[in-house]
Formats: structure tokens, C-alpha cells, sequence
């Protein structure tokens, strides 16, 4: 036989619409397709940034809803910068459809999808984060009763090699060989500041040093150990459904006793706006942000005092300190005391242990899995943005698994007529083989290939 060479292929110069390929579309992105026009998802974005563009002329530009859609796919495919999010939605058919985009249009590249989001303010994605929120609200997906927060850091678009002093504009090195000289060392080599490097204290103080390229960004340490230029993203979370109600950017040298004020105030804005829609504010519960849920980085006289002064119930996990001066302190005693007897209780104990579950979780989904962990925009403002419709996705996949069974593209759950199908096929095939070779498969062997082929299914 002989052997084949792969030839250079000329295109035509036209091609017939029946010619082009088609696809069958997926079940997830129809379904979340069908979901958002019931909402008026589209006509929603559109009044709410309208004053962004143009009435009559102006440059072609990218409709809201295809914006914020696109954005959407970052968080279900899991992709971090908007250049891969561009890329995947002019290979993918599915995704074209979802956005609106036949095969002979051209889809936005990351420009486009950069520039329409430096062109829309940040309140307006509040906006639009806070109508996905009054939308799980009208479902039942939101209580307001029970509030958890957390936070997490996020690596920077920045490096620490370009840091320069506030004082001088020089840069590290530079700082480094003046320190040389001045000690005596006419003409310093790289050894010998490496040395003088290492015996200096407190080298890398945000008081001291910033990034010229990103000036929010801070040095500080990461979760696995490392040290970096970074931002922290302080989440509020429905502790009886999981929903997030409130995400905020702030430095990350900031303690989660000074953030956490920030968090709540941005809960507040989002409590007001869910209570303007009288069908989602019957489905909230009668005493809002009546209980706080935290890991022991919040814990603190302050915080403990100003919600109880607030009248909220606090489940705040005590580190240990040992004994303590309460002269001159009662309020706080008081605070201090009535959080550690609530956290020892049965109630404490639960929402403690649904913490993890409920907080560490959507972290994993939104910035592991989700893609975020390192992000490519850089200011707060920029990152605001994008987190916060990355996890407005996040709370559309709770609704979509309410409504439909399964949260994500990926995922499988739900669909319990596929999965018969796919189980009977399954026993039948085994059931001849038992027959013919007398023998039958282990049960573990079965849940295998049905997981085997629920993933290639997907």
C-alpha cells in the first residue's frame, strides 16, 4: 500500500450557508440561554448601560449582553484571562450561539472585551451582580438571615523584580548597591549583595516599596507559602443556600478585622436592592444579617463589639490567647463571652463545620477550577469587575441547579433519563458477557464505566 502525503488545501472563495457546520448544541447553554431571556436578562443590561453609548453614532461596538455573557463563560469553562475567553468562543459553535453569533460573523476579540469593560463603570456591574442576587432571591435562594465571610488572595499581574522605593523611585538593586557602597564596598558584586540582602529586617514593607505598574497590589504571603505582589477578594456568602451576596477587592496587607467592615457595608447596598423587588423580598427572611459566620482571622474586641452593638449574633471561631485583662473592658468581655459560649453550642458547632462547605468550596469552584487564582487585569477597580461576574456565574449555576439538575457544562447531575439509559445498556452488554464467559463483573467495574462513559458523554 502506498503511503500518503498530506497536500496543502485551497479554500474556496465561497461558501454555501448549508455547507457550513453545525452543532447540536449543548444542554447546559440552551437551557442557560432560555433562562436568562425569561429573566429579561438582556433588556435588563441594556437600560442599565445605556448611558455608555453612543445614542445615533460611534464605532461598531459590543452589545451589553453579549458582554456580560461572555464573562459568564470564564467562570463555566473555567478560563482566567478575557484573550482565552476570546479564543474559546471563536472556536466553539456552542458558544456562539449562546453569545448570538452565526459562523460567518466574527466574534469580539479580547480587545474589544477589554475595552467595553474599562468603558462600563464599576456600580454598573454592581448592578448587574446585584440582579442576579434579587433573581436567586425570587427562587428562594437567598435567606439573608445567616451571613458567612471570607477572603482570599489573589496573585497579581505584577512582579516583584519591578518593585521601586516610594521615596526614591529606585529600583531593588539599585537600592541595594547604594546600601554597598555606603557600607564600604567601592564596587559591589552580586554575592555581596545577596549577603547584605539577607541580613536587612522587615526588606519587604508595602510602607517601603510599591509597583509602579500596579500600585494596589501588595507584597505579602500566599496560601502555599510563597511571597508576591497580590490583591485580597473578601466574600459575603448566604450560609443557608450558599449564594454569594457580596464581593469586594481590597489590598492585601489589610487584616480581615479591618475588612470585613467594607464586606458588610456592600452587603447592605445588596439587601437594599433585593428589598426593592416586592417578589424577591417576600422570599427573604424577616431578620437580615441577624447571624455572622467567620474563621478565627476575624475575630477581635472591635468586631465582636460593634455587632453586638449592632444586634447580630456572632460565630466567630476563638484563637487561643490564653488569659486575659478585662479591666476597663466589659463590652467587650460581654462580646468576647456571648460569641465563645454561641460557637461551643449545638447551633455553633453546625454552622462552624458548614463553613468549610459552604465558604472554602466556592472559593475552589471560583478560583481553582474557576480559574482566578492568578489574575490579569490589574487596580481594584479592573479585578472588581471581572470577580464580580465571575461569581454572579457562580450564583447562576445554584439557579440552574435548582431548576434543571446540574450546575456547570461539565457536570452530569440531573440528568437521571441518560443516566437509565446509559445503566441498561450497560447490564445488557455485561449480562451477554456473563453469559458467554460465565463469569460477571464486579459491582465497582460497573460504576466505573458508567462514570467512563458519563464523561465522554459530556
Amino acid at each position: 500500500m502506498a503511503m500518503g502525503k498530506r497536500r496543502k488545501r485551497q479554500r474556496g472563495l465561497w461558501v454555501p450557508t448549508s455547507s457550513l457546520a453545525k452543532s447540536p448544541g449543548h444542554p447546559f447553554y440552551e437551557r442557560l440561554s432560555r433562562l436568562l431571556d425569561e429573566e429579561g436578562f438582556d433588556a435588563f443590561v441594556e437600560n442599565e448601560c445605556a448611558q455608555f453609548y453612543a445614542p445615533t453614532m460611534g464605532r461598531p461596538s459590543m452589545v451589553p449582553g453579549v458582554y456580560f455573557r461572555t464573562l459568564l463563560i470564564g467562570y463555566f469553562e473555567g478560563i482566567d484571562s478575557e484573550r482565552g475567553i476570546a479564543w474559546r468562543v471563536a472556536d466553539s459553535v456552542t458558544l456562539r450561539e449562546f453569545l448570538g453569533y452565526e459562523l460567518s460573523d466574527a466574534t469580539p476579540d479580547h480587545s474589544t472585551i477589554s475595552r467595553t469593560r474599562r468603558l462600563i463603570d464599576l456600580e454598573t456591574h454592581q448592578a448587574v451582580f446585584g440582579w442576579f442576587v434579587r433573581v436567586l432571591a425570587r427562587s428562594g435562594l437567598v435567606k439573608g438571615k445567616t451571613l458567612g465571610i471570607d477572603a482570599t488572595t489573589l496573585e497579581a499581574n505584577a512582579a516583584l523584580r519591578s518593585i521601586v522605593r516610594r521615596d526614591t523611585g529606585e529600583s531593588y538593586d539599585q537600592f541595594l548597591e547604594r546600601l554597598a557602597k555606603a557600607s564600604g564596598i567601592e564596587t559591589p558584586r552580586r554575592e555581596d549583595l545577596a549577603r547584605l540582602d539577607r541580613k536587612r529586617k522587615k526588606k519587604g514593607s508595602n510602607d517601603d516599596w510599591t509597583n509602579p505598574h500596579d500600585p494596589d497590589a501588595k507584597i505579602t504571603k500566599m496560601k502555599d507559602g510563597r511571597t508576591h505582589l497580590a490583591h485580597k477578594a473578601e466574600h459575603a456568602h448566604d450560609m443557608d443556600t450558599g449564594a454569594v451576596i457580596a464581593v469586594t477587592v481590597q489590598p492585601a496587607n489589610r487584616g480581615d478585622t479591618s475588612s470585613i467592615e467594607t464586606t458588610l457595608e456592600e452587603v447592605t447596598a445588596v439587601f437594599e436592592d433585593v428589598l426593592s423587588d416586592p417578589e424577591a423580598a417576600e422570599q427573604l427572611s424577616d431578620q437580615l444579617r441577624a447571624e455572622l459566620v467567620a474563621d478565627k482571622g476575624y475575630h477581635s474586641n472591635a468586631v465582636l463589639t460593634a455587632q453586638q452593638e449592632a444586634g447580630v449574633r456572632t460565630y466567630i471561631s476563638e484563637p487561643k490567647r490564653g488569659r486575659r485583662n478585662w479591666r476597663g473592658k466589659e463590652d467587650a468581655r460581654r462580646a468576647v463571652y456571648g460569641n465563645r459560649r454561641r460557637i461551643r453550642g449545638a447551633r455553633g458547632q453546625r454552622l462552624l463545620r458548614r463553613r468549610g462547605e459552604l465558604l472554602e468550596r466556592p472559593n475552589a469552584h471560583c478560583y481553582e477550577t474557576g480559574g482566578m487564582r492568578r489574575t490579569h487585569l490589574r487596580e481594584h477597580p479592573n479585578i472588581c469587575k471581572r470577580l464580580l461576574i465571575h461569581h454572579a456565574g457562580f450564583n447562576l449555576g445554584l439557579l440552574m441547579r435548582q431548576r434543571f439538575g446540574f450546575g456547570k457544562p461539565r457536570a452530569l447531575q440531573g440528568h437521571k433519563g441518560l443516566l437509565a439509559a446509559l445503566s441498561g445498556f450497560l447490564r445488557a452488554i455485561f449480562g451477554v458477557l456473563g453469559g458467554q464467559k460465565r463469569r460477571t463483573l464486579p459491582s465497582g467495574s460497573i460504576q466505573r464505566s458508567h462514570a467512563s462513559l458519563a464523561a465522554a458523554a459530556i
